[in-house]
């Protein structure tokens, strides 16, 4: 009973280990039936050229006709005129993918008939009307192995309702007499090319297109983002989904994210073609990742003060908050030396995107050989608010500084008489005119959202939800020239 009870235990346990190492996706792409319906133009438009370029197959055969006895007939050089798509429908089938049905298509093809009635043989020309052809496929969505997206033909049908054939020349007449013959070979010819050229069609544009997702981009020199797909897309009753992993990394250095993605529960809107899901944990990520490169660290010179702000970095105008420099360092030029101790985290709910970042800010003396003397260690610590957009195919933000706090950390020339608190008006000012406008110039170059080629956004709409935030836009594909 005891041994019993261990290995129920033992599965219990493993169960819940399997459960609990289930990830929540860092960033969530939906598509919607619109955009559904926009990628079932484009992909309708390719199928009506390659279904317009089919090659049949030549009839031959032979025919028993009462009275006249065995006539050989042979059909050659079928020419497809023209073939068209004019109702199309895509839908969601749930867990199972998409379904495309092709509705009252038709098709015109002409060629050459020759015929052998015992000592007679004659030729002359057809045309062939092809009305209320259906066509219904199924569309299976998987991910490779390297995350990226997949797609191939699971199912496809055709039926075709009717078919005219018109002969011209001499004994067309005797054509006539075995016509349902002839246009139930065309009907199975042709129901098997359509299927065929779906799935290769598919193979050709399809999923070579979808492969131009990324897997990973890169944000700048320093840093990248992981979008490899963490399981196939699934389809439910309104919306095509997929979870990608959303995680930004640092170029030299893959260091393993100390922390994990939130649940995201992304509301049902149908307003735009397509949805994007942005964790907190996307942004963390990002902010970890240039921590660990050593990219949060931000040098001050009195060359970058504007030219409007009336003082200096140098100890004479810092003496008025610590007399101690004029006496130990007169009159040399400073800097300050900004860096985050840890990563700075940002949080996502309903009123928007804030953090509070804290940062060092070490000031130094500069000799006139160039080496530097440590003065002393301030910390910052503010509210900070951000805001978000999309702009030609990126996310972008910018950064506005609430209330910030001053405090001395430590000091190499003396505690006695700091006047941190009247120095807090000049770290105003270096926050404000220096730090974030840099801030804001970066984050004004965006992060590139996971985006197929030749994709455009356009009608951008940004929510704020709880730890996430919601992307929504529409989509303009401009095809290559020449396809």
């Amino acid at each position: 009973m005891g041994v019993r009870s261990l290995l129920v235990a033992s599965t219990v346990l493993a169960l819940g280990l399997a459960l609990s190492g289930a990830t929540n996706p860092g960033f969530v792409v939906r598509i919607t039936q619109a955009g559904l319906d926009y990628a079932k133009q484009h992909g309708v438009a390719i199928l009506e050229k390659e279904l317009a370029q089919l090659k049949l197959q030549d009839i031959s055969g032979e025919s028993r006709i009462p009275v006249l006895g065995k006539v050989r007939y042979e059909i050659s050089g079928l020419n497809l005129r023209d073939f068209q798509l004019p109702h199309s429908q895509i839908s969601l089938v749930p867990n199972e993918g998409l379904q495309v049905s092709i509705s009252n298509a038709f098709a015109e093809l002409d060629g050459n008939w020759r015929v052998k009635l015992r000592i007679l043989r004659h030729h002359g020309s057809f045309n062939l009307n092809v009305e209320h052809i259906y066509i219904k496929t199924t569309l299976q969505l998987g991910r490779d192995d390297s995350g990226k997206p997949t797609v191939d033909i699971s199912a496809c049908s055709t039926s075709i309702s009717n078919v005219r054939v018109h002969f011209s020349g001499k004994l067309s007449w005797l054509y006539n007499l075995f016509r349902k013959t002839i246009a139930s070979k065309f009907k199975e010819n042709l129901e098997r090319k359509v299927c065929e050229t779906l799935r290769s069609s598919v193979r050709r544009y399809l999923q070579p297109y979808l492969q131009t997702v990324p897997v990973t981009a890169n944000i700048d020199a320093v840093a990248g983002i992981d979008y490899s797909l963490t399981a196939a897309p699934v389809a439910t009753a309104q919306f095509l989904n997929a979870d990608l992993k959303g995680e930004c990394f640092s170029l030299a250095q893959h260091t393993p994210i100390p922390f994990t993605p939130p649940a995201l529960a992304v509301p049902p809107e149908h307003s735009r073609m397509v949805y994007f899901g942005v964790s907190s944990y996307f942004f963390n990520t990002a902010s970890f990742a240039y921590h660990t490169a050593g990219a949060l660290i931000f040098e001050i010179t009195d060359a970058m003060i504007p030219k409007d702000i009336e003082f200096h970095l140098n100890t004479s105008t810092f003496a008025a908050f610590l007399p101690q420099l004029d006496e130990m360092y007169p009159n040399m030029p400073m800097k300050f030396r900004l860096s985050a101790p840890s990563a700075p985290f940002l949080s996502i709910g309903t009123n928007g995107v804030s953090l509070q970042p804290v940062v060092d800010i070490q000031a130094y003396a500069i000799y006139p050989n160039g080496n530097l003397a440590p003065l002393f260690l301030l910390g910052l610590t503010g509210n900070v608010s951000a805001t978000a957009d999309v702009q030609s195919g990126r996310m972008v933000g910018s950064l506005a500084v609430g209330r910030m706090k001053l405090t001395l950390k430590h000091s190499n020339v003396g505690t006695g008489t700091f006047k941190v608190k009247m120095m807090q008006s000049i770290m105003n000012v270096v926050a404000s005119s220096i730090l974030l406008p840099r801030l804001n110039e970066r984050l004004g170059k965006g992060f590139p959202l996971p985006l197929p080629a030749q994709v455009q956004l356009s009608d951008p709409v940004v929510q704020f939800h709880e730890n996430f935030l919601l992307f929504g836009a529409n989509v303009h594909y401009q095809p290559r020239q020449g396809r």
